[in-house]
């Protein structure tokens, strides 16, 4: 059951009279087309007909039913239900829908030994191969909310806005993924337009199990949408830094601290010694976060095996090539002076997204489609953080990665989505879509 009451929550002022001035109430949205008729006037009779139908989905009922879902990416069971939750409403569109399984995961457990990780199934449906234009559509399935977290409820928090795990990140956005390409369907166009959709189940932790899958459907496409929520303004997240999580695994010699210590060679001091040298390679292209040390014993033993984690962020592809070398030239030199051995885990599984000219076209493209639909003028500007944008644009293709409703402060338990933004979001990539079509590239 989802439960109302009064919660604070810090919301730019132009979205709260925007959410006051639909009259929104529970299990209600007003169609976009009716709340900005008047500016919708460059709109022709078959995208007008497809925005209306991009607005009557129930997206709604769908976040609220599939939120209700714990699906953090460890919860396999969790998955599973989501996945065929998926499976049924993406059926509705043509094509087959086919589970993907996901590849093994490794990573370096506290004692430096290699484990494999399991994920869930990947979504895949793919429709019109052979159709001119192809576009990829993205979207995850799982959430940073554990099966055991105490957030796991929904409920509304005031008027409009929807409180609850994985509302805008993303099951909000899978909603609009299949709005969207319902009213594409619904259209002439659609004869145009071969897509795939994949929805992956493992995005929150970095896609190391569908990073293959991604840079497989990538392939040729004239262009992506990935469905990362929005900001509560509608602003979308233009250039993405890389990111790479590393563990370098540090093997020395024990020897006892009293007796012997000389003979000993300090895996923990030799770590720690590593985390001080790439702390100082940060740079305006470079950030870098050494994270953790695992490792160390008995204090009367000089421990011989030590785990550094770090985190490297480049904003450039240039600096992500610099940024490796860095990284291995001081493990080397770290293994000279302190006679130890160290090997490097992990690499930048996601690559730097700068806006080229092809992804700043794709940019303005859904810019103008919102003005065209009435809607406060779409921005972007860089950020941070990373996701499938980045692997996506790894590949060449174009691609705007924050094509989901409007919400924030996601990954943590005050997470909330803009309900009225379902429809506009909808219709937005519906509208983006059809221009793409009659143009035949973005």
């Amino acid at each position: 059951m989802i439960r109302a009451r009064a919660y604070p929550i810090c919301l730019p002022a132009a979205v709260t009279y925007r959410i006051a001035a639909t009259k929104w109430r529970p299990g209600v949205q007003k169609p976009l087309a009716a709340r900005y008729s008047r500016a919708m006037t460059s709109l022709t009779a078959t995208e007008n007909a497809a925005i209306e139908r991009a607005a009557d989905a129930p997206m709604l009922a769908q976040v609220e039913r599939w939120a209700a879902i714990n699906s953090g990416t460890g919860n396999l069971a969790g998955l599973k239900r989501v996945a065929g939750e998926l499976a049924d409403a993406f059926s509705a569109l043509p094509g087959e829908v086919r589970l993907v399984a996901a590849d093994p995961v490794e990573s370096v457990d506290a004692a430096g030994q290699i484990k494999v990780t399991e994920r869930g199934d990947h979504l895949h449906l793919r429709v019109r191969p052979e159709a001119p234009v192809q576009l990829l559509l993205t979207g995850h399935m799982d959430t940073v909310f554990a099966a055991d977290h105490p957030f796991q409820s929904l409920q509304w928090i005031e008027p409009g806005v929807l409180n609850g795990p994985g509302t805008a990140d993303m099951k909000g956005g899978l909603s609009v993924i299949l709005a969207a390409l319902t009213a594409l369907e619904s259209s002439p166009l659609a004869e145009r337009v071969g897509y795939d959709v994949m929805i992956n189940s493992d995005e929150e932790t970095g896609s190391h199990a569908s990073a293959a899958l991604i840079a497989e459907l990538a392939k040729g496409k004239t262009a992506a949408l990935t469905y990362e929520p929005a900001l509560p303004d509608g602003t979308l997240a233009g250039a993405r830094p890389g990111s790479g999580n590393f563990s370098v695994i540090v093997h020395g010699l024990s020897a006892h601290a009293g007796r012997n210590p000389d003979d000993g060679r300090n895996a923990l001091l030799a770590a720690a010694d590593l985390a001080l040298r790439l702390a100082k390679l940060k740079s305006p292209t470079l950030k870098v976060n050494p994270a953790k040390i695992d490792g160390g014993g008995p204090n009367n033993v000089v421990p011989d095996s030590a785990i550094l984690r770090v985190n490297m962020r480049p904003s450039t592809p240039e600096a992500m090539i610099e940024a490796e070398a860095e990284l291995r030239d001081a493990v080397a030199a770290v293994s000279r002076e302190h006679d130890v051995h160290c090997h490097i885990h992990g690499n930048f599984n996601r690559p730097p997204k700068p806006l080229d000219p092809a992804a700043t076209r794709l940019f303005e493209l859904v810019r103008d489609c919102g003005a065209t639909l009435g809607l406060p003028p779409i921005g972007w500007n860089a950020t941070g953080g990373v996701c499938d944008g980045n692997n996506i644009a790894a590949c060449g293709i174009p691609v705007v990665d924050t094509m989901g409703p409007r919400g924030g402060a996601i990954h943590s338990p005050e997470e909330f989505l803009i309900a009225g933004s379902l429809a506009e979001r909808a219709q937005l990539s519906a509208l983006t879509m059809l221009r793409i079509a009659e143009r035949g590239t973005v």
